[in-house]
């Protein structure tokens, strides 16, 4: 028998094993750890701010509620200091809102598109690789660390924001359902944060150019986010209704409808002509109807009109949390398969 007709033994067979999880993760982060060191100095340097200026906001609370008698000038200027920070805030919490989307476009759109762009998956194709696990090995380690990042970040921003939620005296407590602060606090923040992450990934797939991909991420979250927080949140759990009861401060309030006596919807017009007709003083002598003067509605009452109001309340803060982080979740998982299958699918 030859060398050339011996059998060869199965303990020689030449097929490559596969590369461990643990040298994928490996080479996982040194392709992406100047994306992750980003993430961490954009989210760093937003809590340093967030530090600061939170400090200063808990001062100027704590400040005007232990301030008395709450009616002298010493307390009156106390209170425009808080009010001052309520205002900045606000402006802080619509900033923010762009974090995620930053993130999901400048980290995970490039993740896959840079690769096929320029040609390097061929490359750690041939390693042993193989597509899918090339691919989860990218996305899900950057995922689970962009979310636990933005997990961080948003105990310091309820922390910050907690006095705007528990003030009485300055006349506008802040809603936590409001669509400005609710998904930056909880789980939401995170869960976001992930999501965007996840269309960045799938959107650079499709595209497969970095630039164009970084652009249609916004665009995509930017839709998501506004869907979400004008049209879908609000119905996660059947709102509550009342009638000619005003709910919480802190409650948010969906929809409010007068009914005149017969049932039929009142028009804004049709209650200026009552107020103006049976108690000028109430409307003005004009059509608008402040329709939260304690007053005029219940003079509206006292004449057979019904107010019904719908709205959720502030206990349904922790439910909403996790409803909305549960669907983003599941939305986040189909995204990043999706972006395997793509990978899986694409001609090398």
């Amino acid at each position: 028998m030859t060398a050339l007709t011996t059998p060869g033994r199965p303990e020689q067979d030449a097929s490559p094993r596969p590369v461990p999880w643990r040298r994928m993760a490996w080479v996982t982060w040194r392709q992406h750890r100047f994306a992750l060191g980003g993430v961490a100095a954009l989210l760093g340097a937003l809590a340093v701010w967030l530090w600061l200026i939170g400090l200063q906001a808990h001062h100027a609370y704590a400040a005007a509620a232990d301030c008395h008698p709450a009616s002298s000038s010493a307390c009156g200027l106390l209170v425009g200091s808080f009010i001052s920070h309520l205002s900045a805030a606000q402006n802080v919490a619509i900033v923010l809102q762009v974090v995620p989307a930053l993130i999901g476009a400048f980290v995970g759109a490039p993740v896959l598109a840079r690769e096929v762009e320029t040609g390097t998956f061929r490359y750690a194709w041939t390693l042993g690789f193989g597509r899918w696990r090339w691919t989860l090995a990218k996305l899900v380690p950057l995922g689970v660390a962009v979310a636990a990042a933005a997990g961080l970040f948003s105990l310091l921003f309820s922390w910050y924001y907690q006095p705007f939620f528990v003030q009485t005296f300055s006349g506008n407590v802040q809603v936590p359902l409001y669509s400005t602060v609710f998904d930056l606090r909880g789980v939401a923040f995170a869960a976001w944060t992930l999501a965007a992450f996840a269309i960045g990934a799938l959107v650079g797939m499709l595209i497969r150019r970095v630039v164009p991909a970084l652009a249609a991420t916004l665009v995509v979250y930017a839709g998501l986010a506004v869907a979400a927080g004008a049209y879908l949140r609000e119905h996660y759990l059947t709102p509550l209704l009342v009638k000619n009861v005003n709910p919480p401060s802190s409650a948010l309030i969906i929809s409010q409808q007068w009914y005149a006596k017969g049932g039929q919807p009142a028009s804004q017009a049709v209650l200026g002509q009552v107020l103006q007709q049976g108690a000028p003083q109430l409307g003005g002598g004009k059509g608008g109807i402040p329709q939260q003067d304690v007053t005029v509605n219940q003079w509206l009452i006292q004449h057979g009109y019904t107010l019904w109001t719908s709205y959720q309340p502030e206990s349904r803060f922790w439910p909403f949390q996790w409803i909305e982080g549960g669907w983003l979740l599941a939305l986040s998982v189909l995204l990043i398969a999706a972006s395997a299958w793509l990978v899986s699918r694409r001609a090398a």
